[in-house]
């Protein structure tokens, strides 16, 4: 487990996603390991959700806390299963040189960026749904901090695939050449030592730059994803709880997910 959190900790601070690091086209990580890692931020953010059902003034709701902790990874999950084929497509289609494997992991990888950054808002969250009644604020409060988890998951998943993209396949050793010493000569040599400051995760590198119709086959890609994970949530619905409401685990599907905020949008300041 100390290693998987170690992946996790080298994904965030970029050590990860350096150049020299992505030399074999591919992220050196744990998989599996960080999938483990991810349905624990998951569940974390999702018992913070529940909250505000345990907080509600006709009494707790302690099967929201439940539901809450198991709908959140498996939103993240059954998203990542529905949008991963057609970033495999996208992929292929720009000429790039991942594999399957390697475009998994890096899934995976921006999947781990988005939930570290959900989990860290969740007291936020939770702290929100102590100190206030008003349902339509905690609704667009968790739409916000969703999107800004996401926004930034996204981002490094970009960021990332350019990385990959441009990063110099390993060459293959040369021989040293023979020293030779002339007699008498005493001189040092001088050793010259440049310090390259590493970019971070989400910085984006100098003197590369994509092609228009490589980011705009990507921020298709990024659009869908959204669609599909706002939809997603919409059908694992409810997370929070309305209150005055009985307790269910799934609610009739109706609507959609930006009709519904919209109309939340407007009765928070009814």
């Amino acid at each position: 487990m100390t290693n998987w959190i170690r992946d996790l900790d080298r994904i965030l601070r970029g050590e990860a996603t350096r150049l020299a690091a992505l030399r074999d086209e591919t992220i050196d990580i744990r998989a599996r390991g960080l999938a483990v890692v991810i349905f624990v931020l998951a569940v974390i953010y999702g018992l913070c959700m529940g909250c505000y059902a345990v907080f509600q003034p006709d009494g707790p709701v302690w099967l929201q806390l439940l539901a809450s902790g198991v709908k959140v990874p498996a939103l993240f999950f059954l998203t990542l299963v529905v949008t991963f084929p057609s970033l495999y497509v996208f992929n292929a289609l720009v000429g790039s040189r991942l594999n399957l494997l390697a475009l998994f992991r890096l899934l995976v990888a921006a999947l781990a960026v988005n939930l570290a950054v959900l989990a860290s808002l969740g007291p936020i969250v939770a702290f929100f749904s102590l100190s206030t009644t008003s349902y339509p604020f905690m609704v667009l409060l968790n739409v916000l901090v969703c999107g800004v988890s996401g926004v930034l998951g996204l981002a490094f998943l970009l960021q990332t695939l350019h990385r990959m993209t441009v990063a110099p396949r390993p060459s293959p050793p040369l021989s040293p050449a023979p020293a030779t010493e002339r007699p008498g000569d005493t001189a040092e040599a001088e050793v010259h030592v440049q310090v390259i400051e590493e970019p971070g995760a989400l910085e984006p590198l100098e003197g590369y730059v994509l092609g228009k119709q490589v980011k705009a086959v990507f921020n298709c890609w990024v659009v869908i994803f959204g669609l599909v994970g706002a939809q997603m949530a919409w059908i694992l619905r409810p997370f929070i709880g309305a209150p005055g409401t009985p307790f269910e685990w799934f609610r009739e599907r109706q609507s959609s997910f930006f009709e519904s905020v919209f109309r939340t949008l407007l009765g928070l300041f009814a």
